[in-house]
């Protein structure tokens, strides 16, 4: 057997064609997946949600109206507790398992919501601000990769992009239940209590789920693992892949015994793949997502446009172009490949920055001219299909610029790739095609 050949490549894919899956050929791998997803719903939700409640927190209380400070704690402490979720997510994945990751965030989540619809202070606010902080980063370690161990490779990046589809229809809906709460007494509250609903649902619907079968088969509970790969895989491809899995975690757990904390960073192949890895994460987050969802009714308003509702309806519309181009995305990402689809994503977040830093610097020069506004509208909804004012915008932009040259010269394609097939062209990258060869041939050595 070649590398080219492993269950779940595409080269074994191309000698059984007949084996290959669909999005929608398995219900229980998309229920599966959209139940998972809804930790990224959580995420976005807590994202867009704060942007709108932030303008009638304000009206409430007098010391957040006057104090910016106030205004960015509140705003804040919400990512200051998913650092240390997702901290400790990788931790409790590894020692309980997803299923139980995902139903502690969800409790913790919960129990969040409700601490920021009843608070009477902004002080009680921030503390329920850090608890949902708390849900959401367990939950954004956990999601991921609880729908990757349980999608075939030739599907997964499409299902795991599902789960950035629910964090952009969280948002998306966090938006349109701000506009639907601004006339309701309590307005801020509501839209803040709401976020606790969609964690309820999902600890229902997990406790119906089974663990991930990768973290199983690392537990040594095969059986069940085998169970529930068989609701996964059809019986021809079943067999193979269970083969192909046991074989993985074999020389996981080797490497394991072998090779301490410490000691990781001491392999080139694992420093250029963790380059890689945590500089998308940092690029995608120095580009300014976080700023524009966070604020953007805010940002809008700063444009010209003063009327909450109002602020609020075009933030809506820039949440639905949101939501509209990750749907795009997933398509494309098993169709078009992984690096391109980045590529064009920043030269696209690099022109938007470029039109909302020029609106700003336009509009501030001539206020009275209200195509600048729209401008700025028009380029804020550009800026999140591909993916702070005036000069701010222009030093995300070069960031931007950045970012795409990081893409071209260390992210390599892996489209259709196993998690094994991944990790010899990391090996390649760093020792050469020889060095790399050499590696994946004594795998399948051990393997055989």
């Amino acid at each position: 057997m070649t590398i080219g050949s492993m269950p779940g490549s595409s080269g074994y894919l191309n000698l059984y064609p007949e084996r290959k899956m669909s999005y929608f050929s398995n219900l229980y791998v998309l229920g599966l997946t959209v139940t998972a997803g809804i930790g990224g719903l959580l995420f976005g939700y807590d994202t867009g949600v704060i942007s709108g409640a932030l303008l009638y927190i304000k009206d409430d209380f007098e010391a957040v109206k006057e104090s910016s400070f106030l205004q960015e704690t509140i705003v804040s402490m919400a990512l200051v507790g998913a650092m240390i979720g997702a901290a400790s997510g990788g931790w409790i994945n590894d020692s309980y398992g997803r299923k139980k990751a995902t139903l502690l965030a969800d409790v913790v989540f919960a129990v969040g919501a409700v601490v920021m619809a009843a608070a009477p202070d902004p002080y009680v606010l921030i503390v329920g601000r850090l608890l949902v902080g708390l849900g959401v980063g367990v939950a954004s370690v956990t999601a991921p990769v609880y729908i990757a161990e349980a999608s075939p490779s030739e599907i997964r990046g499409g299902l795991v992009s599902t789960n950035v589809l629910m964090i952009t229809g969280g948002q998306f809906l966090s938006y349109l239940i701000n506009l639907a709460f601004t006339e309701v007494p309590g307005t801020w509250r509501w839209m803040l209590g709401v976020s606790g609903v969609p964690a309820v649902i999902q600890f229902s619907l997990m406790l119906f789920l089974p663990e991930s079968p990768r973290w199983l088969f690392m537990k040594d509970h095969k059986t069940t693992a085998i169970a529930v790969l068989s609701k996964i895989y059809a019986p021809d491809r079943l067999e193979d892949e269970i083969d192909n899995l046991s074989a993985a975690l074999e020389e996981e757990r080797r490497r394991k015994n072998n090779v301490r904390y410490r000691d990781v960073f001491k392999s080139k192949e694992i420093r250029l793949a963790f380059l890689a890895g945590a500089g998308l994460q940092a690029f995608q987050q120095f580009t300014g997502i976080n700023t524009v969802m966070y604020y953007s009714p805010t940002i809008v308003q700063m444009a010209g446009f003063s009327s909450n509702q109002l602020a609020l309806l075009l933030s809506l519309i820039v949440a639905a172009v949101n939501a509209a181009g990750t749907i795009v995305g997933i398509y494309l990402i098993d169709h078009v490949g992984r690096k391109k689809l980045a590529l064009a994503s920043l030269s696209g977040v690099l022109a938007s920055l470029a039109i909302l830093s020029g609106a700003f610097f336009a509009e501030s020069s001539d206020s009275t001219n209200g195509v600048y506004g729209w401008l700025a509208v028009i380029g804020l909804a550009l800026y999140i299909a591909c993916f702070s004012p005036g000069a701010t915008f222009l030093i995300l932009a070069c960031v931007a610029v950045l970012a795409i040259v990081f893409v071209v010269m260390f992210v390599p394609e892996t489209k259709g790739l196993t998690f094994e097939e991944v990790e010899k062209i990391w090996k390649e990258r760093a020792w050469g095609s020889s060095k790399g060869k050499e590696s994946a041939e004594g795998l399948l050595e051990d393997e055989a």
